[in-house]
């Protein structure tokens, strides 16, 4: 059932690792400073998105590669401003990583998987590190709304 070609094992490795890392960062932040938006509905994004990857490997009889991030190796944030306008970067560079290895995968099954994670990234992930990164611009939290 393995017919992947070694590129296509190297995609899966590296996008599971990309996610594992996004996970990992996105608990630091929130051990760091609480359970704050937009980090932990992003975080359970990213467990919903290692599964998928998880799910591969498995129909492939890949083995799952462990996971090498944790609180004591990911990028620490002086403040959530900081870990917010990190979220932009790193979702960003996400939907770049997911650009250059769909290029190499041939299975359709593999090709949607990967397409819907960096949909994900691009269309909810990306918004709302941005929202949160102005928001945090501001006075670091949301203020009373104007009257209009």
């Amino acid at each position: 059932m393995n017919d992947l070609s070694e590129a296509e094992i190297h995609a899966l490795n590296e996008a599971l690792d990309d996610e594992y890392r996004a996970w990992a960062t996105y608990d630091q932040v929130i051990a760091d400073f609480g359970d704050v938006r937009p980090f932990t509905n992003i975080r359970a994004a990213e467990a919903r998105h290692i599964e998928a990857l998880c799910a591969l490997f498995g129909h492939y009889r890949l083995p799952v590669p462990g996971n090498p991030w944790n609180l004591e190796t990911v990028t620490r944030y002086a403040s959530l401003q900081e870990a917010c306008e990190a979220g932009v970067v790193a979702e960003i560079a996400n939907g770049e990583m997911y650009d250059r290895l769909l290029k190499v995968i041939q299975h359709q099954n593999i090709v949607a998987v990967l397409r819907n994670l960096q949909e994900a990234s691009q269309q909810r992930h990306l918004a709302a590190f941005r929202r949160c990164a102005q928001r945090s611009a501001g006075c670091g939290r949301r203020g009373p709304r104007p009257n209009r």
